[in-house]
């Protein structure tokens, strides 16, 4: 693979999950933002915060983790975002996503429009376009990336089939699950239970390069045009899968940059992936020689 530094710019929601035991710093952007950065990618985020110290907070976090924060300014009218978890019997998890955050109101600037058009890939999601003011910086921003990847992230009740087909027909990658898969086969009257057959028809329909389905525990797939790869998931004690997705695709993502074969991309995002999900939290601390590990480690499982 070549060995040349490549930028991604992620956009979207920046907040705190708040766990009845614990709170921890999330947003399906940033944690692929996150991610993208251990693998040497220059990767931005373009959000914003309150003036609160929840948002100072985050800001150090970014500092920290060496992802410039100067496209997260802090807005004095609307507090920083919070995502309340609550466990329900059979230990469900459920989620309430706050109203009016600051991530909602993410004003446009030259700035930004610059960083995006000279960035490699552009990283987004369904949430952020819930707000009209985050949805039209989003548009405005799409219109200016050359490489645009939609994570659809869709969270109910803030999304709806009219703004994600937007989305759809400007993305040329697109990451889904096989529940997010299952509701676009609703919307189009698609078939209930033939995967490769509504992805085709969902490419065709929008004009979609690349796609990519995931499955948790049981894999994924990418489709193109003229390629089929499955990879499996490794088998790893679950600590909780809160950002194991992200972190698929920002492994997938930056292995890509770099030249690799989507087939050797996706075994790479799969191996992360299963890696986080086996941690606390979306944004475990860990190195890629840690993670080489643990890629060993199970390959030799494999083969005893």
């Amino acid at each position: 693979m070549e060995n040349v530094s490549k930028s991604v710019v992620c956009f979207g929601e920046v907040l705190w999950d708040v766990f009845p035991n614990q709170v921890k710093p999330g947003g399906a952007p940033m944690n692929v933002a996150y991610h993208l950065r251990k693998f040497g990618v220059d990767s931005h985020m373009i959000s914003r915060v309150g003036a609160d110290e929840m948002g100072l907070r985050l800001l150090n976090l970014l500092d920290q983790w060496q992802i410039p924060a100067g496209y997260c300014p802090r807005d004095t009218e609307h507090v920083t975002g919070q995502v309340i978890a609550k466990i329900l019997p059979g230990n469900e998890m459920e989620y309430t996503i706050q109203h009016h955050a600051a991530w909602d109101y993410i004003s446009c600037s030259e700035e930004q429009e610059a960083l995006v058009s000279k960035a490699d890939a552009f990283v987004f999601g369904s949430l952020a376009a819930r707000g009209e003011t985050s949805r039209e910086t989003l548009f405005r921003l799409l219109d200016k990336a050359q490489y645009k990847v939609f994570d659809i992230n869709l969270r109910a009740p803030f999304y709806n089939s009219e703004i994600v087909e937007q989305l759809l027909e400007k993305c040329n990658l697109l990451k889904m699950n096989e529940n997010e898969l299952y509701l676009l086969s609703q919307w189009y009257l698609l078939s209930a239970d033939n995967e490769a057959a509504n992805v085709r028809t969902l490419q065709e329909r929008f004009g979609i390069d690349e796609v990519i389905v995931t499955r948790g525990g049981d894999g994924a797939t990418y489709y193109s045009a003229s390629e089929t790869c499955s990879v499996a998931a490794y088998p790893v004690d679950v600590q909780d899968t809160v950002g194991s997705g992200d972190s698929f695709l920002a492994a997938f993502l930056a292995q890509k940059l770099q030249g690799a074969e989507p087939c050797e991309s996706m075994k790479y995002a799969s191996a992360l992936g299963s890696f986080v999900a086996s941690c606390d939290g979306a944004c475990p601390a860990y190195t890629l020689d840690q993670l080489k590990s643990f890629i060993v480690q199970k390959e030799t499982e494999v083969v005893c």
